[in-house]
Parts: C-alpha cells; structure tokens; sequence
C-alpha cells in the first residue's frame, strides 16, 4: 500500500492537511459515507508525513482520515492550529464523502494529549466535540494547549463525555506506558491497548537518526503492531 495521501487540501491560512480516501466499496465507496478520523502528529513541526502509514492503514479499514501539519513552536503551542482543522472537519469530511456525524479525534504523542483534551474537556463546543477519541502513546498530566488544563485532571474528576480508546507501546523510551496507564485507571470506561513495540512504532514508523524524523516501517512486527493501533481508530469510529 502506498504511504501517499490521495489529496492535500489547505485546513486555513497556508496550512495543509492530508486527505486518505478508503476504498471504493468500504465506508466512503458504495457502502455510504465513511467515518471520520482527524489524526494529529506529534511535537514535531509539520510532520503530518510521519502519520501516512497508518493512515492509510486505517483508510483501508473504510476510515477517511484527515491529518493536518501543525507547529508547537507558535507562541500558543499549535492550539489555534489545531482548533482551526477541528473546526474545518466536518465541512471537509462532507466534501471528501465522509460523515460529519460519525467523527474520532485522535492522535499521537503531543497530539494524543491535545486530542483527548480538546474531546474530553467540559468547555468544548457541542458542535466541535468528536463521537469518540484515540489517544496513542502520549502523557496527560501536563496542560493542553488547546484547553490550558491536563486532561488526567479534568478526567480524574468526571466521567469522559465521549467513548475513549487507549493504546501505547510497553518498549516505549520516549513517554513511558505508564502514563496512558494512569489515565486508563482514572477513567474507568476507557478501552486500554498496549503493544510490544516503542513510541514510533506504535504509528507503523521507526526514528531515524540521520533523518531527525520518523519514517516508514518496514519489519513485520512493527507493522503488525501499528495495523493493531489502525483497528482501534476503526473500533472507535464504529461500523463502516
């Protein structure tokens, strides 16, 4: 399967947002409209590439999966970024033959807190909060950008609004298991998946040094362990 997205679109002012289309005959082909996934990278400026391979994973899975460039080095740390593309979602994903209606925010690292902040959190909007959320291999105690408060804080206090999927590496160096554990064990209803691989092969990627990012994976148990995290933002988006 190619890593390349099948269109890019601008969200806002000169930022760009992959678009994987699922087959034709799952979700968005003759079957009707597909669910939706807004996928977040990482701390890395601009790296919606690092996400390609697992995002057309779960496009093959019948998911059209939207995955925009953001920077945490902005004086907010992205938040208006990210807030831009989830308020862009829902028109693009009916442009795109997705559903606005059946909607997951997820993503990875730094971008799994914001996307389980932004999902979580009281302040949000009716018409901005997902269906559900996926956060992969990231921490939750420090405050999100996004809504200035740690979600482990405003979750510790009151159930999840919205259906919460968990899943991190348990040979991850980077941001240890534990903190997804944590969070697992303060919301009681939250779907936790570990897996034996590390923080970027998690996404179906391994870090390269010479390159300062991660790129695609291409050993058979890395891809095993991201085609595992790819069901899971299929779970959460429901049936196709």
């Amino acid at each position: 399967m190619t890593n390349t997205p099948d269109e890019v679109v601008p969200y806002a002012d000169g930022r760009l947002l992959d678009v994987h289309r699922p087959p034709r005959g799952t979700g968005g082909g003759a079957a009707g409209p597909a669910p939706v996934v807004l996928l977040w990278h990482g701390s890395g400026p601009n790296e919606r590439d690092v996400l390609r391979p697992l995002a057309r994973e779960a496009a093959g899975l019948g998911l059209l999966v939207l995955v925009p460039d953001w920077n945490v080095g902005q004086p907010d740390r992205g938040a208006a970024e990210l807030l831009a593309s989830l308020t862009q979602v829902r028109r693009l994903a009916a442009e795109f033959g997705g559903d606005p209606n059946r909607f997951v925010l997820a993503g990875w690292s730094l971008g799994g807190r914001e996307a389980v902040a932004v999902a979580t959190h009281p302040s949000t909007p009716a018409e901005l909060r997902p269906t559900a959320a996926v956060g992969i291999a990231s921490h939750y105690a420090d405050p999100a950008a996004t809504t200035g408060e740690a979600p482990l804080d405003h979750l510790s206090t009151g159930s999840s609004p919205v259906p919460l999927w968990l899943v991190h590496g348990t040979r991850d160096e980077i941001v240890d298991v534990e903190h997804t554990r944590t969070l697992s064990a303060a919301v009681p209803t939250a779907t936790l998946l570990e897996l034996p691989t590390d923080h970027a092969g998690v996404v179906m990627t391994v870090y390269s040094p010479e390159a300062r990012r991660c790129l695609p994976a291409t050993d058979a148990g890395t891809l095993r362990a991201g085609r595992r995290t790819a069901a899971v933002l299929a779970e959460a988006a429901g049936p196709a």
